[in-house]
């Protein structure tokens, strides 16, 4: 095998497959990215047994072949090196892979081609044809709730389905971990079948976001009942998908909420901020205190400091006082776009609802903390 490529494609696909790669090395080859050189192209892959990606890029190839490489050292390397430079690989014998730009020489060991795992890409199943932006933005506005809690292993993920509506094409994101939750809607024009709800592990949500990131493109989607494939590009993303049953998030979402506090956002996560600075871990509770045209923010702390916030608003509704973790209100308002911002609360014991108005679609639920 032997190519040339320049350095800041090399590098851009290697930092693709970089957070795919298996930290544990569990098994030694799964340290390994999969080198393979054809027809001036260059196509590299890597996994960890439940995430796969492979990529193609051009390259100029002056003999065809394959082998593997250990990732890491892979990455570190082309990372060092100017960024306009061209980078010249050549590998006689599988076992050695030698290395050179400019004045720089690297021999560096090989395994073979033959001890890497086979990526399966098929998926038979239902395809969506999808903007990559608008995944990203319903990742990007949902994946901050999911549960990192790994004995609720079904919570890991965001669940995602399609759904037919009044002969509309739904497609929903949604992530909770019990104490908060985030859904996402959008509406696709494309006539497919409903997707049964699938959970999307967060590894697979993180390093898809990123990819999602750099691109505004059509995306192909195919889901299956146990593994999800994302043709992006030249890029192919495979996943498995979580075996367990996502909680009816219907149900947690209230409608009777009538006490509608439209308030500021930006004035309202600077006073959270302030109040928040004496929160901590063992007592992150901040008290909202809702009177006529007064909101009242209020901490204190288990070594007796405390921290208190009027904020003039419009409001006529019942008095509330009712308490949240500081840290999961700013989360939830950090990610609502508008200037003014609704919160839908019914009583001081009940789940509240954050959302925007120029985006219906996008909801947040609040669980209460005890005051």
């Amino acid at each position: 095998m032997k190519f040339k490529i320049s350095r800041s494609n090399f590098f851009k696909t290697l930092s693709h497959l970089q957070g795919i790669v298996d930290k544990k090395n569990s098994l030694p080859i799964l340290a390994n990215i999969l080198i393979e050189a054809k027809n001036n192209q260059l196509t590299l892959s890597s996994t960890d047994m439940d995430i796969s990606i492979i990529e193609k890029i051009t390259c100029t190839v002056l003999e065809d072949g394959a082998t593997t490489i250990n990732s890491q050292i892979l990455y570190d390397i082309v990372r060092k090196i100017d960024d306009n430079s061209e980078i010249e690989i050549i590998s006689n014998n599988g076992k050695l892979l030698s290395l050179r730009s400019k004045g720089s020489r690297f021999s560096l060991a090989c395994l073979p081609k033959e001890d890497y795992p086979i990526i399966e890409t098929n998926n038979e199943g239902v395809d969506i044809i999808l903007n990559s932006k608008i995944l990203f933005k319903l990742i990007d506005k949902t994946k901050f709730a999911i549960s990192n809690e790994e004995t609720r292993y079904f919570l890991n993920g965001l669940y995602f389905n399609v759904t037919n509506e009044e002969n509309k094409n739904i497609v929903t994101l949604v992530g909770t971990d019990g104490h908060r939750l985030a859904k996402f809607s959008h509406e696709i024009d494309a006539k497919i079948d409903q997707v049964s709800g699938v959970i999307i592990p967060k590894k697979t949500i993180y390093e898809l976001s990123k990819l999602l990131s750099e691109i505004d493109n059509e995306i192909k989607i195919s889901i299956s009942s146990n593994k999800i494939v994302f043709t992006i590009g030249e890029i192919i993303f495979i996943s498995k998908l979580i075996d367990g049953s996502f909680p009816d998030y219907k149900r947690v979402i209230p409608n009777d909420n009538t006490n509608i506090l439209n308030i500021n956002r930006d004035k309202l996560l600077a006073a959270v901020d302030r109040v928040s600075t004496i929160a901590n871990e063992k007592s992150p509770v901040i008290k909202f205190k809702l009177l006529e045209n007064i909101l009242n923010l209020n901490t204190v702390n288990n070594e007796s400091s405390t921290a208190s916030e009027d904020l003039k608003i419009n409001y006529n509704g019942d008095e509330i006082e009712i308490g949240f973790n500081s840290k999961y209100i700013m989360d939830i308002v950090n990610n609502l776009d508008d200037s003014e911002i609704s919160i839908n609360l019914k009583d001081n014991s009940s789940p509240v609802i954050a959302k925007e108005n120029s985006n219906t679609n996008l909801v947040y639920v609040l669980m209460p903390m005890r005051v």
